[in-house]
């Protein structure tokens, strides 16, 4: 009975938190105007959205490069031109494509050695509105030095404000919250670890 009991107090909370983690996606919007930053980095995924999102912020002058993360390795750069639809002068000077990512954790990674490599302290992260949440923890993680802007995109297929209405919306946003879970415990297991060996938590 107390281990039923124990499964329930679980349950609820996992459901409370879930709601609140679907509230905060609601809250999740661009900013008409962003600050203009040293690059940005866009997240590909099921929507092109974020791509046209990235591409226009870039060609307003945003920021002097676009790293598009996680491209699969069968994909062109035509064929990212004509998905994102930028003009050819702009995305021939200033369009990377990163083709290593294959997951949230590896965007973190491929994003901070293009940071690096080019030198830049400031960044605009373009992803889905759902994702970015679990995307700012693994960019924080990688890039702990770098000035981060959350540039979301909402996402058509998941409307955060009624995604217990269908059952897709409420599966995606449960795996989404089960992932950004996951993180949260890896890094607070890895906190006390780096701060045994004297890095930075």
């Amino acid at each position: 009975m107390k281990g039923l009991a124990a499964i329930l107090v679980v349950l609820i909370i996992w459901a409370a938190g879930l709601v609140a983690f679907s509230d905060r996606i609601q809250r999740l919007t661009p900013a008409e105007d962003p600050p203009v930053a040293d690059g940005i980095v866009a997240l590909t995924g099921a929507s092109d959205l974020r791509l046209e999102a990235a591409t226009r912020l870039l060609e307003d002058g945003k920021a002097r490069r676009l790293l598009v993360s996680g491209v699969n390795r069968r994909t062109t750069r035509a064929d990212i031109r004509n998905v994102t639809g930028a003009a050819k002068r702009v995305f021939d000077c200033c369009v990377d494509l990163g083709f290593t990512a294959a997951n949230t954790l590896g965007n973190g990674r491929e994003a901070a050695q293009w940071a690096h490599a080019m030198g830049y302290k400031s960044l605009i992260l373009v992803t889905a509105d759902y994702h970015m949440p679990r995307a700012m923890l693994e960019m924080e993680a990688a890039l702990p030095e770098a000035r981060l802007i959350p540039y979301p995109v909402a996402t058509p297929a998941l409307d955060a404000r009624h995604w217990q209405a269908t059952g897709e919306g409420a599966r995606r946003l449960a795996i989404e919250y089960c992932k950004y879970l996951v993180i949260l415990a890896r890094g607070a297991v890895m906190k006390p670890a780096r701060a045994a060996h004297g890095a930075p938590a």
